[in-house]
């Protein structure tokens, strides 16, 4: 059983911890509501912008003038896994489940025989792939100097990407991010920016609009390509962003809430002890005054 000054510093201890975990929650809380407003403010322009680059890749077609950012190398035997994680732990499982997505498909397609090369950006990341996939690393982007995303960052990772897309590095480049839905579910996110893959537009039957453009179609693709990797980057970026401090707001309110838990449980086991020791010592004091 422990001693009294054992259980009053653990309780002690634990009121420390509920204290920061406290204080984590709020300051989560207080980024969590800039970050979700970029989150939502930019799905709309990415959205529009994917639509438009849907329909000029339409027109395009299998030309043999299309921007290689639209056909592709013309082979898959070589992937790009660019991983977007967090900087910092303590915030749930939401590094984990980037993660754990990113190595499920890392193992099937090494299990097909392709070759894969990983480009991390956030440190926890980078952490958890270089225990099994060391050898695949090929380069990190680190964020943790950057107070808030901008997308002065997102070009800086894209620009990286189409450098070796460029060298000729690897024929099929994807991200993995957490798509933020609310506080307490962000969804692990796959996505391919090249070859850029593009919904089939959706168009009313018998309203469907004739474009002319100026230059022609390719011109403004090669043009529009390049910034369309790094629009994707950026978006997934806020997405990541805001699910990392949902999911660190949801953590630190459920270790705020056991801390509480355990104090209360310490607060019994000290009161029961303290019973048990004055109890003791009361008998004690009976025995001594009735053998006197």
């Amino acid at each position: 059983m422990p001693n009294l000054k054992d259980l009053k510093n653990r309780i002690a201890s634990v009121k420390s911890t509920r204290k920061i975990t406290k204080a984590m929650q709020m300051v989560a809380a207080a980024k969590l509501r800039r970050a979700q407003d970029a989150a939502e403010n930019a799905r709309p322009y990415a959205e529009r912008f994917q639509k438009v680059m849907s329909g000029l890749a339409a027109s395009v077609g299998g030309s043999d003038t299309a921007p290689k950012l639209l056909t592709g190398t013309g082979d898959d035997r070589t992937h790009l896994i660019v991983v977007m994680t967090a900087e910092r732990g303590l915030c749930g499982g939401f590094n984990s489940s980037i993660v754990k997505l990113a190595r499920y498909r890392i193992e099937k397609l090494v299990g097909e025989g392709k070759t894969v090369k990983i480009l991390t950006v956030g440190k926890k990341g980078r952490e958890q792939l270089r225990r099994d996939h060391g050898d695949k690393l090929v380069g990190h982007v680190d964020l943790s100097e950057v107070k808030r995303i901008g997308y002065a960052e997102a070009q800086g990772v894209a620009k990286d990407i189409l450098g070796r897309f460029d060298d000729g590095e690897f024929d099929v480049a994807t991200i993995y991010y957490a798509e933020f839905e609310n506080v307490v579910t962000q969804k692990p996110t796959e996505q391919q920016i090249i070859p850029a893959q593009f919904e089939a537009a959706e168009e009313d039957a018998g309203a469907v609009p004739n474009y002319e453009y100026e230059p022609d179609e390719e011109a403004i693709l090669a043009d529009l390509l390049p910034k369309g990797v790094a629009t994707q980057i950026f978006a997934a970026l806020l997405e990541n962003a805001a699910s990392e401090q949902g999911a660190r707001m949801s953590a630190m309110d459920n270790a705020t809430r056991n801390a509480g838990e355990m104090i209360d449980n310490l607060t019994i086991e000290y009161n029961r002890t303290r019973q048990a020791v004055i109890t003791n010592e009361l008998i004690e004091i009976i025995s001594g005054a009735e053998a006197l």
